[in-house]
């Protein structure tokens, strides 16, 4: 029996719908998705990466030394009962603090943004960039790129403030995804990280509650861009001393 071409064409649906019935819904979403892609021209990702930053703008909180402490509060209108006000904060950076190798987690990071924009119940978005913010990042000693899961406690009826839950998820430069970063929030793959504990805990660290947090950043940044032959004077001129 031959088969003509027509009747190729006409079997070739049934093959495809029986195989598609073999895979899971989300693989089969996956592959329609990619297909989709592949016809839209490359040169239409400019203006799709340049709406998606556009709407992360809008979505989401850039912090800074000045506002984070008032931004990362509880509103006072908050009620207890709906549970801690969650954020999801990036700590990026350029060619300084990132080597320049932060480009693409910056550009799965807007349009992440821009998706969860779409979620009533999506987390607080806040966006740190440690090139621009250096002494923010030394006083939370945050490490770039890094995406830190922050459940901040509503203050009680009886005005007691649980303490404050960090997580931090150490995101790839060259692997991270839209999806791995929407998954923190729908799939809580933050939960799979430890609670963060350290002296540096930005609100419940020792440094923090004695308000010494700031200043020890200060420290910390300046220590970390005194040159190297700057200590080699002052360990000469030291041991000349003891000498």
């Amino acid at each position: 029996m031959r088969l003509t071409t027509s009747s190729l064409l006409a079997i070739l649906p049934l093959l495809t719908a029986a195989q598609q019935q073999q895979k899971p819904l989300s693989e089969n979403l996956q592959s329609w998705f990619e297909k989709a892609k592949s016809y839209i021209p490359s040169a239409a990702t400019a203006p799709i990466a340049s709406t998606a930053a556009k709407a992360a703008a809008n979505n989401v909180v850039t912090l800074t030394s000045s506002n984070w402490q008032s931004v990362l509060s509880p509103s006072p209108s908050s009620d207890p009962s709906q549970g801690p006000e969650e954020w999801m904060v990036l700590f990026s950076g350029g060619n300084k603090s990132c080597y320049g190798r932060c480009a693409g987690v910056d550009k799965a990071w807007n349009e992440s943004a821009a998706l969860l924009a779409a979620d009533p119940t999506a987390p607080n978005l806040g966006y740190v960039h440690c090139d621009q913010s250096p002494i923010l990042c030394t006083t939370w000693a945050a490490s770039v790129p890094t995406i830190w899961h922050i459940q901040l406690p509503v203050t009680g009826a009886d005005q007691s403030t649980p303490a404050t839950t960090i997580r931090k998820l150490g995101l790839n430069t060259t692997t991270v995804t839209v999806a791995d970063i929407v998954k923190i929030h729908s799939q809580k793959t933050y939960e799979k990280r430890p609670v963060y504990e350290g002296a540096l805990h930005p609100f419940d660290g020792w440094a923090a509650k004695a308000g010494l947090n700031v200043p020890l950043g200060y420290v910390l940044y300046a220590a970390a861009n005194i040159p190297s032959w700057a200590f080699m004077i002052v360990i000469s001129m030291g041991s000349r001393y003891v000498m």
